[in-house]
C-alpha cells in the first residue's frame, strides 16, 4: 500500500484517498516554492497575502500569483516574541516570526504583500512588518450592514487595483478581472464539490484529509487538476462503514493554516469525523462564487468579498445563519469551536455560536489554545467527553 494511504498513530485517519492526488498535496508546498520561483524568474510578481478578505482575481488579472503567509509552525511563534507580547495569537506572533527570521521563501519572494485591517493584532503587527517590506493595507469597513459600508469597500478595491497597476506596470482590464473570475470560481467549485462529499453518511474521506487539500497559491495548475482527479475518483464512492459509526463534528473559529492541524488530529482520533470546518480554512470562503454575469466585474468582486462573516464584522448574523445552513446539510451530531488564545474577536462571538447549538439541540464545546501541544492531553479528555455524551444522547448506539 502507498505511504499515503496509511493511517499512523500520530495521525488522524486518512481514509481511503486517491492516493496520486493526495500525495501532491503532501508535498503541496514544494510544489508551490517550485512554481513561485518559476513564475517570479519569468518576470511574474508574487503578492503575499494575510486573510481570505483579499481579491486573488485582482491581483490574477495583475498577471500576479498569490501566496498565502499565514503561518501554523509553533517553531516560529518564540523568535517573534523578540517585538511582540506573549499574549497574542500564536497565527499573528508565527507569520511575523517567519518574517524576522526569513524562514517563508513566499515572503522572501514576495514583491508586494497586501495586510487587511481585520484585528488589532495583526494591524499593528502589519507596522512592524512593513518597515521593511513593501505593503498594500485593505481597509475593511467594520459595518457590514451600513449603507455606506459597500460602497467604502469597493473604493478600497479600486485602490488596490490601481495600486496593483502601478507597481507592476500592467492594466488590468475587465476582460483580464472576467478571466480571472472564471478561474476563482472553478477552484471554489472545485473545492466546494469535494467539501459536500462529506455531507455522505459514510463520507470517503476524513476531515482532515480533507483539510490537506489546501493550495497556499490559488489557482495553481497541479493543485486545480488534482482536485477534478480526486472529484472523480471520489464521487459517489462509500467510505469505510466505521466512519458512519464516528461522531459527526462541525467545526467552527479560527482559521487552521498549513502546520497548525494539531486540534483537529485530536478530534478524529477520539472518534471523530470533522464532516465541515465553517472557519476560513474551510468552507467560508468558497461557500459563494464572484458573479460573472454583471456589466462591472470589480463590483462583482466586491460584494462576493465583503460578504465573507468574518467575527472582526459588527453584528456578524451572517456568521450564524452560515453555521445554522450548514447543521442542515451536513448533519453534525456537535459543534466544536477553535480559538486562538488572543483571538478576543472569536473568543467574545462564541457565545452566539453556544446559543445557536442550544438552538440546533447539539452539543458545543469551546476549545481555546495555541500552537503549543502542551495542552493535548486535556483537550483530547475534553473531546471524548464530549463525544460520550454525544452517544448517550443517541442511545449507545456507537459505543
Amino acid at each position: 500500500m502507498s505511504k499515503c494511504c496509511e493511517n499512523s498513530d500520530s495521525e488522524a485517519p486518512r481514509g481511503d484517498a486517491p492516493c496520486k492526488a493526495f500525495e501532491w498535496f503532501e508535498d503541496m508546498v514544494s510544489h508551490c516554492i517550485e512554481y513561485a520561483g518559476a513564475a517570479k524568474a519569468a518576470g511574474r510578481p508574487i503578492v503575499g497575502i494575510m486573510c481570505e478578505y483579499t481579491p486573488r482575481e485582482l491581483v490574477l488579472a495583475a498577471g500576479g500569483i498569490t501566496a498565502c503567509l499565514c503561518g501554523g509552525s509553533a517553531e516560529m511563534v518564540g523568535p517573534a516574541e523578540d517585538d511582540l507580547p506573549a499574549n497574542l495569537c500564536p497565527l499573528i506572533k508565527s507569520t511575523y516570526g517567519y518574517h524576522t527570521q526569513k524562514a517563508n521563501p513566499f515572503l522572501e519572494m514576495a514583491d508586494l504583500i497586501v495586510a487587511e485591517t481585520t484585528c488589532d493584532g495583526k494591524k499593528k503587527m502589519y507596522e512592524l512588518m512593513g518597515r521593511t517590506c513593501r505593503m498594500h493595507v485593505l481597509e475593511l469597513p467594520q459595518k457590514p450592514y451600513a449603507r455606506e459600508a459597500m460602497e467604502h469597500w469597493k473604493a478600497e478595491m479600486r485602490k488596490l487595483k490601481e495600486a496593483l497597476e502601478e507597481l507592476f506596470s500592467v492594466e488590468i482590464t475587465d476582460a483580464k478581472l472576467r478571466e480571472a473570475i472564471t478561474l476563482m470560481n472553478r477552484q471554489r467549485s472545485l473545492k466546494r464539490r469535494l467539501a459536500e462529499l462529506m455531507q455522505s453518511d459514510a463520507p470517503p474521506l476524513t476531515g482532515r484529509l480533507l483539510l490537506d487539500f489546501q493550495s497556499i497559491i490559488a489557482c495553481i495548475p497541479g493543485a486545480l487538476d488534482h482536485y477534478a482527479e480526486a472529484l472523480q475518483q471520489l464521487t459517489g464512492k462509500p467510505g469505510p462503514a466505521e466512519y458512519a459509526d464516528r461522531v459527526r463534528v462541525m467545526m467552527t473559529g479560527v482559521p487552521v493554516p498549513h502546520g497548525a492541524h494539531r486540534v483537529l488530529d485530536i478530534i478524529e482520533n477520539s472518534g471523530g469525523l470533522v464532516v465541515a470546518m465553517e472557519n476560513c480554512s474551510g468552507i467560508k470562503p468558497i461557500y459563494e462564487d464572484v458573479d460573472d454575469q454583471g456589466d462591472d466585474p470589480l463590483s462583482a468582486i466586491a460584494e462576493k468579498y465583503f460578504h465573507l462573516p468574518c467575527s472582526v464584522m459588527t453584528p456578524n448574523d451572517s456568521r450564524m445563519e452560515l453555521l445554522a445552513e450548514l447543521a442542515g446539510d451536513y448533519r453534525p451530531d456537535c459543534i466544536i469551536e477553535l480559538i486562538w488564545q488572543a483571538c478576543l474577536t472569536y473568543d467574545v462571538e462564541s457565545a452566539r455560536v453556544r446559543n445557536l447549538a442550544v438552538a440546533l439541540g447539539i452539543p458545543y464545546l469551546r476549545i481555546e489554545t495555541d500552537y503549543s501541544p502542551s495542552d493535548s492531553a486535556r483537550i483530547a479528555v475534553r473531546v471524548e467527553a464530549l463525544f460520550e455524551t454525544v452517544r448517550s444522547r443517541k442511545g449507545g448506539s456507537n459505543a
